[in-house]
């Protein structure tokens, strides 16, 4: 379906298309309530996968086409600390409903349409999104090969952290509740450092920036290995490594806007999350073995290795067009 969203928006608009989903999003949230057992629920989470792509690559779609290019990386850069914010409060909004029977689906729903209310003055005032028939998918892959190993690199990170993080913390010796923390000092990171990062985007070289944030997340991830989770600063490394980390990601999208326009940029937009999606799909089973043969280290030697390839990629592309 993911293909399909470009063609979506350019049919119905922006703000109709994400609108539309949200409410569609909404109602599956509500259906939880009304049904049980693993295949209601499978299914239900697929139509949720499926319809929750739309707000997300259309929205940054939508940034790419509108943002100045001197602006890029900043922007960028607040979009994905407001991606960050929102992973941080979904846990703290459960904390206060709680986790049992149907007000945590409800609420989840109605915050979702809330969260769409500001998009409705832009009805009609959002920028048209064009879809250029003579590209396809494979051709702005090609196109942009270091914007969309980065969507890669960062997806598979970042999906790693959330599902290995606090069985790392937990199995390296340290104790239930400050693994916990690990992933709330990766998440914190992830909101701070975004603006920073996508200023520094701005001003210098993207591709020295990406390369700084990947030969830098490889190195954390390198000491998270190395140094004892019980060492105090462990969760400072944490934190770094959450922010760098995911700088990825808005550098990819800056870089991105930078390399298309018109029609292209909706299919190189929609690649990208594609990518990033399959980058978290291949890197917790790869992630898995790997501590399943070697042990907990496991996780930081297989994330460096990744991160050090984009290292290297960022690194080439510089000296090619150099």
């Amino acid at each position: 379906f993911g293909t399909r969203i470009p063609a979506l928006a350019a049919r119905f608009g922006a703000v109709p298309a994400i609108i539309g989903a949200v409410v569609i999003g909404a109602l599956i949230n509500a259906a939880y309530t009304i049904t049980s057992g693993p295949v209601a629920w499978a299914v239900l989470n697929f139509l949720h996968g499926v319809i929750g792509g739309v707000p997300w690559v259309v929205s940054e779609i939508w940034m790419n086409v509108v943002v100045e290019e001197k602006q890029r990386g900043r922007v960028m850069g607040i979009y994905s600390s407001m991606v960050a914010l929102g992973m941080a409060l979904g846990p703290m909004v459960l904390q206060l409903v709680g986790v049992y029977g149907p007000v945590p689906f409800l609420t989840g729903a109605a915050l979702s349409l809330l969260v769409a209310l500001p998009l409705l003055p832009s009805w009609h005032t959002a920028p048209r999104i064009r879809v250029d028939a003579a590209s396809g998918f494979g051709t702005v892959v090609l196109l942009a090969p270091l914007a969309m190993f980065a969507a890669f690199a960062c997806g598979l990170g970042e999906q790693v952290a959330f599902s290995f993080l606090p069985v790392y913390a937990v199995g390296a010796g340290v104790p239930a509740d400050t693994g916990a923390l690990w992933l709330s000092a990766f998440v914190l990171g992830n909101v701070v450092l975004q603006w920073p990062i996508g200023w520094l985007a701005d001003h210098a070289d993207r591709r020295a920036v990406l390369a700084g944030c990947t030969l830098a997340s490889a190195l954390l991830v390198l000491g998270l290995a190395l140094i004892p989770a019980q060492w105090a600063g462990t969760i400072g490394i944490v934190a770094l490594w959450g922010g760098l980390s995911f700088a990825i990601y808005p550098v990819g999208l800056a870089l991105l806007g930078q390399r298309f326009r018109g029609g292209d940029i909706a299919r190189a937009n929609t690649a990208f999350s594609m990518i990033y999606i399959v980058g978290g799909l291949v890197g917790r089973p790869i992630t898995g073995a790997a501590m399943d043969v070697i042990g907990d280290p496991g996780l930081g030697w297989t994330l460096a290795c990744f991160y050090g390839a984009a290292t290297l990629a960022a690194l080439l592309a510089m000296r090619r067009s150099g």
